[in-house]
């Protein structure tokens, strides 16, 4: 059997053989559900297919949203051979053998439309390998994918498709289809005489995430278990023990992963605590390592909160520790702990924006010498070339803070840290002052003849030449 070979029609006659999701699939645009600002009436899609555009496109979306589907319609409209296949199995080999297949229909006035499913899977040589058939047009090629085309897809074969994003579909959608399927005589469950109320219904649809398949499974094997017990409707207990555990949209590789991490860090940064625990349940419960957030909490601490509350970097730490030392599922807890007290902590980015001017100039200023007061001088020869002179040892002055320039000559006015007045760095403020005071030398000279003279014995490096 040729696996790249047209699918053949649908069979009817045993329906139980496939599943319900499958058996269910929308044959006609009107058939189909959701994705209304796609499909919707002059909505840009439907043009497309409707004028019968040849242009490739990539459909982009979470699972059970419609990609296949979609596919599949445009090859029945259009009339077009349809051959499909997965980027998980398919190799550079059976691409060119495809393709040259194609290249020969086309000759006999054939049109074939390719559907590679997840074809972010394939590296660049595979992707490669469509370029010419598609600049040709003898394939129309219509790629699934679950991840940002922008960073899966080569560029080159991008700007060669349309892209269109799907969404997931909302809760009355799944309802509508559900209902769909219990009353479907040939191809869903009507033989199976069973009902279920639209609470029911709606339960599933809420606990499947936006996917239509997953819904249609858990569908399936509740009738499946209502049948079982002689019941002819769906209960509140046949469908909890359907579902068995929610179908969280969570890839730990893939965009989504990023949004979610994305969503706790700026919740905490917005200092909504309740936002906060949500999507860190949502991380933890689908399965991501812990020990990756507990790092992006302890970047949080670091990043929007510094030195107005400095105990939070300890809390996250201790919190990453107690993750590592006790585990999971005790350990989301102590995660739970940390978020929430970085969400309602005074917040300060002084620390992280004081960081990034600091790059800056090492990346764009000259990298000057250490000033000379500031070198250590072990031995004679470096004390001889003045390694050492003029320092300053800030603990023999009274207020211990020494006149002393620190920065190289060009950034010797540079002032990097400038704490908020949030938190502890309100106290931090107050102190900075405070030394840049005890730093300004007297305007006047001190009445004290001691005073005088020992002033007079003191060089200043700001005026001393090295």
């Amino acid at each position: 059997m040729n696996l790249f070979a047209p699918i053949p029609p649908e069979d009817s006659s045993s329906p139980g053989a496939r599943p319900l999701a499958d058996r269910m699939r929308p044959r006609t645009l009107d058939e189909f559900v959701g994705q209304e600002h796609l499909v919707g009436p002059g909505k840009p899609l439907r043009v497309q297919i409707e004028r019968d555009d040849p242009t490739s496109m990539i459909f982009w979306g979470p699972p059970g949203t419609g990609k296949t589907t979609l596919a599949k319609i445009i090859a029945r409209i259009t009339k077009a051979d349809f051959i499909e296949f997965s980027a998980v199995l398919a190799g550079i080999k059976e691409i060119k053998q495809v393709m040259s297949d194609a290249d020969r229909a086309r000759q006999y006035g054939t049109r074939t439309i390719v559907f590679v499913d997840e074809i972010h899977r394939f590296n660049k040589a595979q992707q490669d390998a469509f370029l010419p058939h598609v600049e040709k047009g003898s394939i129309r090629l219509i790629g699934a994918t679950t991840e940002n085309p922008s960073f899966e897809i080569n560029s080159a074969l991008l700007s060669r498709c349309r892209v269109y994003v799907l969404k997931p579909l909302t809760e009355n959608e799944i309802v509508t289809l559900l209902q769909r399927a219990l009353k479907d005589n040939d191809r869903g469950l009507g033989p199976m005489h069973v009902e279920a109320s639209d609470d029911a219904l709606r339960k599933i649809a809420s606990y499947s995430s936006g996917d239509a398949r997953s819904a249609y499974n858990v569908l399936e094997v509740a009738a499946s278990l209502a049948q079982q017990a002689s019941m002819n409707s769906l209960s509140d207990e046949i469908i909890r023990e359907a579902l068995q555990k929610r179908v969280l949209l969570y890839d730990k590789a893939g965009e989504e992963h990023y949004n979610i991490i994305s969503a706790l860090h700026k919740s905490v940064r917005n200092s909504d605590p309740d936002a906060a625990l949500y999507w860190l349940a949502r991380m933890l419960e689908a399965g991501e390592d812990p020990l990756y957030i507990a790092r992006r909490v302890v970047r949080m601490a670091v990043e929007d909160i510094g030195l107005a509350e400095p105990n939070a970097l300890a809390l996250c730490m201790a919190a990453r520790d107690a993750v590592d030392f006790i585990g999971m599922p005790e350990g989301n807890l102590a995660l739970a702990q940390a978020v929430v007290y970085l969400s309602i902590a005074p917040k300060s980015n002084a620390l992280y924006t004081a960081y990034s001017a600091v790059l800056q100039d090492v990346e764009q200023t000259a990298a000057e010498s250490v000033p000379l007061h500031l070198r250590n001088a072990p031995t004679s020869l470096m004390k001889g070339l003045g390694y050492g002179k003029d320092y300053q040892y800030a603990h023999n002055t009274e207020a211990k803070v020494a006149d002393m320039q620190c920065l190289p000559d060009s950034l010797r006015d540079r002032v990097y840290y400038c704490p908020t007045n949030e938190g502890v760095e309100k106290r931090i403020r107050e102190r900075l002052e405070e030394i840049k005071r005890l730093k300004q030398p007297a305007s006047t000279p001190p009445a004290n003849p001691a005073a005088k003279s020992a002033s007079k014995s003191e060089d200043n490096p700001h005026k001393k030449r090295i």
